[in-house]
């Protein structure tokens, strides 16, 4: 017959508490569950056999962490500290192949664009920094410093002489300020722009829905239905969208755009009304300030610096619309694109609310520090 342990497992309320908890625990590692029904059993005066066979471990882990809680209490059913698996690569291979990862491949003439984790792994064989190593071990030691060679993002640097105050006055606009001063309750912000060259394809087949188990199917042929152009004008802080087709793109359609806003209320009656535009033809230079003010004494057109659309919220009103309405595009004729747009407008006016906009003028200033630290030589992050 076995005989009893020595080690008598006596529990106070509170470490009873614990290991109840434990035991019946659905989220604890199950680890954490065997010990304490261990101890809770042999609190019971329970023997070693019999508590191996009801939680179904060997006999000496029910002794091991029976001995353990009556030696160090609760803490003792912690695991022990592990010296772990020797490491494999020195230190001087893994800052190696992290430093070759983030420099572009032809610096050592390597025919490539990106680096790939498999590239990488073959590289630092070739050169012989280590005598073999796997894709997966490379992939990890970028991983733990988020070092992704095979992934880019597009950046231009601005070069207009007056990014900063140009970008910076639109940023107050959408704070509802402008050249320090709030701007009042009859003051109106407007973004505008447009896009170009909207085709109205028309596949040749007629699409598949999508169902259980699969992915709506699109007619990978098509025929081109012509072009034309959708002007939009987005209030910024009422998220109301006037949206205007035309045939293409100029002076005249935008200003009969702008013609549209403007005979509307709130805007026909309003203190002013500030117009968000690019530098494209259609709206560019003083002549274009000019020849609004002109025709509407309570509209000023606002200039975003050269290569800042960015900044012009109208730009995510056209991107919902290109993935929303236009995208994958299937349409019979030029009417079915426009009839879609005009019907996309009203729709948008039911529900939208303002975008949840929070880059400021004073977060521009900390990315331009950024972009004239990195122009200097120095290594600081280009994003905003």
């Amino acid at each position: 017959m076995p005989r009893r342990s020595p080690f008598v497992v006596r529990l106070s309320p509170g470490d009873r508490k614990v290991l109840e908890e434990r035991a019946s625990s659905r989220s604890a590692a199950h680890a954490e569950v065997v010990r304490a029904r261990i101890v809770l059993l042999a609190a019971d005066d329970v023997r070693n056999v019999d508590i191996a066979r009801r939680v179904g471990v060997c006999v000496d882990v029910a002794s091991k962490w029976r001995k353990r809680f009556v030696e160090e209490g609760i803490d003792g059913l912690a695991d022990r500290p592990r010296s772990g698996r020797p490491r494999v690569f020195s230190s001087r291979v893994v800052a190696g192949v992290k430093a070759m990862a983030c420099e572009p491949p032809e610096r050592r003439t390597v025919p490539l664009s990106r680096w790939s984790s498999d590239e990488l792994a073959a590289q630092a064989v070739s050169e012989g920094l280590v005598d073999a190593i796997s894709s997966s071990t490379v992939r990890r030691w970028l991983a733990a410093d988020v070092i992704k060679p095979w992934r880019y993002r597009s950046w231009i640097f601005p070069r207009d002489p007056d990014f900063a105050a140009k970008a910076a006055r639109v940023l107050d606009l959408y704070q509802r300020i402008f050249d320090g001063v709030a701007l009042g309750p009859h003051d109106y912000v407007i973004s505008a722009d447009e896009k170009s060259q909207l085709q109205a394809l028309g596949r040749c087949h007629p699409g598949r829905p999508c169902g259980p188990g699969h992915l709506a199917q699109v007619e990978f042929e098509y025929e081109r239905g012509g072009t034309l152009a959708y002007m939009g004008a987005y209030d910024v802080h009422a998220a109301a969208l006037f949206g205007l087709v035309a045939e293409k793109t100029g002076i005249v359609p935008f200003m009969s755009l702008v013609e549209k806003v403007m005979t509307t209320e709130p805007y026909a009656s309003a203190g002013q009304v500030y117009w968000v535009v690019d530098n494209g033809s259609s709206h560019n230079g003083q002549r274009s300030i000019d020849r609004m003010a002109a025709a509407w004494p309570n509209a000023q057109l606002v200039h975003l610096p050269v290569h800042a659309s960015w900044l012009n919220q109208i730009e995510i009103v056209f991107s919902i619309i290109q993935r929303k309405v236009i995208k994958p595009a299937d349409f019979a004729d030029l009417d079915a694109l426009a009839d879609r747009l005009r019907r996309f407008e009203d729709r948008y006016n039911r529900s939208a609310s303002p975008f949840d906009w929070r880059f400021t003028s004073k977060d521009l200033a900390a990315l331009l520090e950024r972009i004239d630290a990195h122009k200097a030589g120095g290594s600081a992050p280009l994003a905003a």
